[in-house]
């Protein structure tokens, strides 16, 4: 574990009240995985398989997050689109101090946030040249920062939130 954050997928009780209606107030778009799979999955931080049944639905991680702070997000507070596995997984049973093996390789955007709910900065990931973990420790060696969230590039989907650990601030 790093002991500066942990890596967090969206909570199973969060994702029992979005399975039925999500942020945005709708009942998620239900859809069956094609192909090969591989969609980014924020209920396990994983993949999906091929022939998987997924939800598509609005989140607010920030709006989230700061409920349970106290934060204010203000202008901050984004709603975007994410996948789950329709019915319960099991959710992630990972590391919480390594950022997923399944959700390397592409292009992100990290946004690091005060424990105001202020954005403090960001890092933008090629997949190539900097890693999701280096990029994190650049970021939660700023001691302002209490939480990182992990979008895509082009869709904006967020992918994974993290927050500095109690005991490393």
């Amino acid at each position: 574990m790093s002991g500066v954050y942990e890596v967090r997928a969206i909570a199973p009780e969060v994702l029992e009240r979005l399975r039925e209606r999500d942020d945005a107030g709708r009942p998620p778009r239900l859809v069956t995985e094609e192909g090969e799979g591989g969609t980014p999955l924020r209920c396990c931080l994983g993949r999906s398989g091929p022939g998987e049944e997924l939800a598509l639905l609005s989140y607010a991680p920030l709006r989230r997050w700061a409920r349970e702070t106290g934060a204010d997000p203000g202008a901050y507070d984004e709603t975007g689109p994410v996948f789950v596995h329709a019915v319960d997984c099991g959710g992630w049973s990972g590391d919480p101090g390594r950022y997923p093996v399944a959700l390397h390789g592409e292009r992100r955007v990290l946004r690091a946030y005060s424990a105001r709910g202020t954005i403090l900065g960001g890092r933008l990931l090629d997949g190539q040249a900097v890693s999701v973990e280096r990029a994190l420790a650049e970021l939660y060696a700023d001691p302002e920062v209490a939480a990182v969230h992990v979008r895509a590039v082009e869709f904006g989907c967020f992918h994974a939130e993290t927050r500095r650990v109690a005991e490393a601030r």
